[in-house]
């Protein structure tokens, strides 16, 4: 038993002499390859400070490029030819209406030319007749007034029906003004429109080009200008954003809303962008002043502080904390912890953060 206990005690001391294994040395962080070519970098620059109003707006057609198409005689719709939002070329049929005004246009227009028939039948008998001394110069000249008023009669009627664009039927057609898209349509076949009806049964656009209409409040006015840049976004797009810029201020307030209007022009060669919808409009504006600033996608938010990767090698990258003013579309405003001329890492940096700081 002395033996055993020893052997033991011999053993326990042997172990607690052997000098222990030395830790392995950490190895210092190095980007790879593969990381330099997926982060991006960009320097820490001067700018001047902006801010942004963000206005609730609608895209509207350019009244300028915008034609309402009105009917020009009563009557029954016989036929619709086109639907909101089909694109129609100038002189196009839209729709056909059966007209009693019409109807009575081409009587007239057959008794007047029926009419100037027989006055200058009249005229060249009168004319004979004076030859051969049968009659007085009076009678002709009384049968030349007559083809003259019969004449007159004939051209009015005549134009008439070119302001009409009449045929021979009682068919009144309804025609596109310009080339462009069918924006508004208040007419359905089989409808009666009186010969006084104020309203119009197509609008007719071009939207090439679009206004977004924005409001401002009462309050916002004295920050907006002519000229000043401008971010449009829609539901229908969220991706895609319209640049502009204002281009008119309305001077006169909505009385209900004391909202003032301003007028954005956009290109829309794309024909994304359609009459009637709704537009989130960013005007962008100089606060005074220059700040520090970097990329937005460079800060990192964590615990409740702002840090952004200092890039100064690829083994030498700093975790640094910074103070950020505020973002403003793609740019951050670093009120301290950055200096100009610094590079931070603005792509996929929360990878490198990840590594450095597990």
């Amino acid at each position: 038993m002395k033996y055993i206990l020893f052997v033991i005690s011999s053993l326990t001391l042997l172990f607690s002499c052997s000098p222990k294994p030395a830790p392995e040395e950490e190895q210092a962080f190095m980007l790879s390859d593969t990381m330099m070519h997926r982060i991006q970098l960009d320097s820490v620059v001067m700018q001047p400070v902006r801010s942004e109003l963000i206005l609730v707006g609608k895209v509207m057609a350019d009244e300028n490029r915008v034609i309402k198409v009105f009917p020009l005689v009563g009557g029954s719709v016989e036929e619709v030819k086109v639907e909101l939002g089909d694109y129609v070329h100038k002189g196009q049929m839209l729709a056909s209406i059966r007209s009693g005004e019409v109807a009575d246009i081409e009587r007239q227009g057959i008794q007047a030319r029926s009419d100037l028939l027989l006055a200058e039948k009249n005229l060249r008998v009168a004319q004979d007749m004076f030859e051969t001394k049968l009659t007085s110069q009076r009678e002709v000249v009384a049968a030349q007034k007559e083809v003259e008023k019969a004449q007159a009669e004939a051209n009015r009627v005549q134009e008439v029906s070119k302001i009409y664009g009449l045929g021979k039927t009682s068919m009144y057609t309804v025609k596109a003004p310009i080339d462009g898209y069918v924006i508004e349509k208040n007419v359905n076949r089989g409808m009666q429109l009186r010969s006084d009806n104020a309203g119009n049964l197509f609008t007719i656009g071009q939207i090439s080009e679009v206004w977004v209409l924005a409001n401002v409040n009462e309050s916002d006015i004295e920050r907006v200008r002519l000229g000043m840049d401008a971010s449009i976004q829609t539901l229908s797009y969220q991706d895609d954003l319209f640049k502009g810029k204002v281009d008119k201020i309305y001077t006169v307030l909505d009385p209900g809303t004391k909202a003032m209007t301003v007028r954005i022009r956009l290109n829309n060669k794309a024909m994304k962008l359609r009459p009637e919808m709704h537009a989130t409009v960013t005007l962008r504006y100089e606060d005074g002043g220059t700040m520090t600033t970097i990329p937005g996608g460079a800060v990192i938010f964590d615990q409740s502080k702002h840090y952004v990767m200092v890039f100064r090698g690829r083994s030498d990258i700093e975790t640094r904390e910074v103070n950020v003013l505020k973002t403003v579309g793609d740019v951050a405003y670093i009120k301290s912890g950055l200096k100009p001329g610094e590079r931070v890492i603005s792509k996929n940096q929360l990878l490198v953060y990840d590594a450095i700081n597990d």
